[in-house]
Formats: structure tokens, C-alpha cells, sequence
């Protein structure tokens, strides 16, 4: 596991974060600068347009690795063996319980999606539409944690989460890498949903 301080994802958002921590010093939470004044409106938008995406992805992911993946995703993507953060929130928890949850949900999500999108510009550097969902969504996840980020502090003054990152696919196979990111996108697709809908009553206007 490792702390991974608010400032340094928001100073290094454009750089892929590949499942190691990265430390800074300091004392609290900087500055409500970090904060735009629409930010839970645009956290709402952030994970509907996940939640909406998801399932093209995965299907898009699939059809670009080619056989066996095509025929035999049930098997091959099946996510039970690897990690992937624990998600038990649910509408009745705290919203401070949820937050937290959903920073670690995404912030190990935008290191999955630094390992495929590497392992696809290297596997499958033709496939253009599958590249440019995977930037997309890291976008978009990007935004979401810097989001997230600024609540976080805003309203709890809470600037470390512990994160747990999956495993690198740096030094697999080409087979293991593809597996590894199919796992991946298999359970973000059966995560994102409940995280949508646990997510968005907290931060519905008041």
C-alpha cells in the first residue's frame, strides 16, 4: 500500500501513475483554490459518463485483442484473482465513507488504465478508437480524482488516502498483459455502476 498525497496526483495528472506511491511533504490540505465552484456538479458528470462508457470499453477492449479474448472472454477476463479495491459502501453510509471509497476506487482505476493503455500503444498501436477511449476515460478519471480531491479537503480537511495498487504487467507476456487488462475492465465495468449509484444521491444539490 502507499499514501499517495493529494498535491502530487493534481501536480502530475498529465504523467501515467503506475502503481507505486508518490510522496510529498506537508501538513494539511492545500488551498480551496484547488476547488471550481461547479465541483459537484462536475464529480456527478464525471462518473455518469463513466458509468455510460464502461461497457463499450470492455467490448471495444475485447473485439481489438482477437481470439481467444473474443470467444472465451468469460474465462480469460474473469477478475477473481486479482486485486481490485474493495467497494462496501452503499447509499446509507456516510457521505465521508463514500468519498474516501471513491478516491481509492479511482485512483487505482487511473493506474490500471496508465498500465493498458502502455501495454495497448505496444500491443495494438493501430487500434485508434480503442486508444482514444482509454485516453478519454483516464481523462476523465483524472478530473474525477482532482474532484474528489478538492471535496475531500473542502468539506472532511482529509489530504492522504491510503491507495493499494494492482500489480504492474510490465515484463509479461503479450497473452498476460491483454488477460490482465481484460480482468481489469471486466470488474471496473460490474464496479462503476454501483459506484454511480451510490455516488450520486451524496452529491445531489441540497
Amino acid at each position: 500500500t502507499g499514501v499517495v498525497p493529494f498535491v502530487a496526483l493534481l501536480l502530475l495528472q498529465r504523467r501515467p501513475v503506475a502503481g507505486r506511491a508518490l510522496l510529498v511533504t506537508g501538513s494539511g490540505c492545500p488551498s480551496h483554490g484547488l476547488c471550481r465552484s461547479n465541483v459537484q456538479e462536475q464529480t456527478r458528470r464525471q462518473v455518469a459518463v463513466l458509468n455510460a462508457t464502461a461497457q463499450e470499453l470492455f467490448s471495444l477492449y475485447l473485439k481489438c485483442q482477437g481470439e481467444p479474448f473474443s470467444s472465451e472472454s468469460d474465462k480469460l477476463c474473469n477478475p477473481a484473482g486479482i486485486f481490485f479495491p474493495a467497494f462496501r459502501v452503499n447509499r446509507t453510509s456516510e457521505r465521508k465513507e463514500v468519498m474516501v471509497a471513491m478516491y481509492k476506487l479511482f485512483a487505482f482505476l487511473n493506474a490500471s488504465l496508465g498500465n493498458i493503455t502502455r501495454d495497448q500503444e505496444e500491443l495494438n498501436p493501430t487500434a485508434k478508437e480503442l486508444l482514444e477511449r482509454l485516453h478519454n476515460t483516464t481523462k476523465t478519471t483524472r478530473g474525477l480524482i482532482s474532484n474528489l480531491t478538492c471535496l475531500l479537503c473542502k468539506n472532511y480537511n482529509i489530504f492522504q488516502v491510503d491507495v493499494r495498487y494492482g500489480d504492474s504487467s510490465k515484463g509479461k507476456s503479450a497473452f498476460k498483459k491483454k488477460q490482465q487488462g481484460c480482468q481489469v475492465l471486466r470488474k471496473y465495468v460490474q464496479v462503476i455502476g454501483q459506484a454511480a449509484r451510490v455516488l450520486l444521491p451524496h452529491l445531489s444539490p441540497s
